[in-house]
């Protein structure tokens, strides 16, 4: 009887942690989220290209450039320093070169490789003006000490490769 008990309790565990990544996730995805989401270890790399794709897509909401934020939160150290500050990386992505992910309409995203410390993704997003393009989207875990440490962050964001249109 109470080794029954115990794999019940075990169980109970199992589901409550279960649960709790299914919430956690559901609350980090969640394009309607209206305070930033910031990094942490318990976001994975595919969430974190989905958490920034989600918000590129609705980058006004809830408020202006909010996705453009949204991105620039899960941009690693060396990629801010890069492209920054943070109102250079606004006017980088609303250039020619990444503007098709503002406001896009759809996107894709499929995992090409990836080991403990990096992932690397690629990326097919329908804009607006329903042309189809392609992104390499590399995210790399975060090792140094300090707030950021063992949070996944986006290292590069490849040139866009035009593929179509859709009509």
């Amino acid at each position: 009887m109470i080794k029954k008990e115990n794999n019940f309790w075990k169980t109970s565990e199992q589901l409550h942690k279960i649960y709790k990544l299914i919430l956690i996730t559901l609350f980090f995805t969640s394009p309607s989220f209206a305070e930033l989401v910031k990094p942490n270890n318990g976001i994975e790399p595919y969430q974190v290209v989905k958490i920034q794709l989600r918000s590129l897509k609705q980058n006004d909401n809830p408020k202006k450039d909010n996705g453009i934020e949204q991105t620039w939160e899960f941009a690693h150290p060396n990629n801010q320093k890069n492209t920054g500050p943070l109102d250079r990386f606004k006017v980088m992505i609303k250039g020619k070169s990444y503007v098709m992910l503002l406001n896009h309409l759809d996107h894709k995203v499929v995992k090409i490789k990836s080991t403990d410390l990096t992932a690397l993704f690629e990326v097919t997003v329908l804009d607006r003006d329903k042309v189809y393009y392609k992104f390499n989207w590399s995210v790399e875990k975060y090792t140094k000490n300090g707030p950021l440490k063992d949070c996944w962050l986006t290292t590069m964001v490849s040139a866009p490769m035009p593929l179509g249109s859709s009509v």
